[in-house]
């Protein structure tokens, strides 16, 4: 779904060092220039420095649902439905700007996914009221090798512990490898992504070829994801607010100075863009195609980047918007 891997922990913490400031002079980036062609009839937005990414929503859908979704074992949901309704708490006390918090503290911050899950937990009054629910009972959460997906593994496991649950958190690795230990029970839930997990299940159920399921629909999503994930031995909980997903971000002087909102804004105000993104961006419907063809946007320039060091291009002005992921860190509001 996403044009980045998900498992970026390293990248990430590679660009976040570079937020809120990052110091350089403008090309210094590693950027690689390729110049599209153009064709608007309106000005071009020549790029803003400055030091906060604001992103700009996209009003017409071009991404789809990646909204945080527990992936429970069908036999644990089955024997334990109350685990289930506590993980289903925890979606509903989680929406974009919360998940971006717990990503500044542990990504900016540098404080442990274990601290600033049992900070949540007891913020948002998670706790279970009857704490001896799951008393005798082991429950292992995985999580993906990224600091977002170990962060919600060990909210899901401090929430079941409450309930009495022996209950763990284990970063386990890539989907192909935590969802079979799903499957199979070694794995008791996961927090998973409801537009990513329904393309992987539709290919293993379906076929590589099968049409997509995944839309910009949450509730469509969670829709066709369900009997896909039923058919998987799994059970998906109710699908949280929260969203992690590629997004578009430009400063928020670029915003400011042109009124802008939403991707249609930009589209409707600037004429030739430079858009920062991976290499593939120019290529990927998810990314400049999809600017172009979605949202009629010129980009008159687009600069390569390695996916960690996009967010530093658009703050130092080098681009004026670049692909970025919804809910990183480095988006939170600061108090300066």
């Amino acid at each position: 779904m996403r044009i980045s891997p998900r498992h970026r922990t390293l990248g990430v913490l590679a660009a976040l060092t570079l937020t809120l400031g990052a110091c350089g002079t403008p090309g210094s980036g590693g950027g690689q220039a390729e110049t599209a062609a153009a064709g608007s009839d309106l000005p071009a937005c020549e790029p803003i420095a400055g030091e906060s990414l604001v992103v700009l929503e996209d009003d017409k859908g071009l991404q789809n649902a990646d909204n945080i979704i527990p992936a429970v074992n069908a036999q644990v949901a089955a024997d334990h439905p109350e685990a289930v309704e506590l993980l289903d708490s925890v979606s509903a006390a989680l929406d974009t700007e919360r998940l971006i918090g717990l990503n500044k503290a542990v990504d900016v911050d540098r404080r442990t996914s274990t601290e600033v899950a049992g900070e949540f937990v007891a913020e948002e009054g998670l706790a279970a009221d009857d704490a001896s629910t799951g008393t005798g009972t082991s429950l292992t959460i995985g999580a993906a090798n990224f600091s977002e997906s170990i962060t919600l593994a060990e909210i899901y496991a401090e929430v079941l512990r409450s309930a009495g649950f022996d209950a763990r958190a284990q970063t386990i690795g890539a989907r192909e490898t935590y969802l079979p230990a799903l499957q199979s029970g070694e794995l008791a839930a996961v927090p998973e992504y409801a537009a990513t997990l329904a393309t992987f299940l539709n290919a293993q159920v379906n076929g590589a070829d099968a049409p997509t399921v995944a839309s910009s629909d949450v509730d469509e999503t969670v829709t066709a994801l369900t009997p896909l994930a039923e058919e998987s031995g799994i059970v998906v909980g109710e699908a949280s607010d929260a969203q992690d997903q590629n997004a578009f971000a430009v400063t928020g002087e670029f915003a400011q100075e042109h009124d802008l909102q939403t991707l249609s804004d930009l589209a409707a105000t600037c004429g030739d863009v430079v858009l920062a993104g991976p290499p593939e961006c120019p290529e990927r419907p998810f990314c400049q195609v999809g600017l172009e063809e979605t949202y009629d946007l010129s980009v008159g320039e687009f600069k390569s980047y390695d996916f960690a060091l996009i967010g530093q291009a658009v703050r130092q002005g080098d681009a004026a918007v670049g692909l970025v992921t919804s809910s990183d860190g480095s988006l939170a509001a600061t108090d300066d």
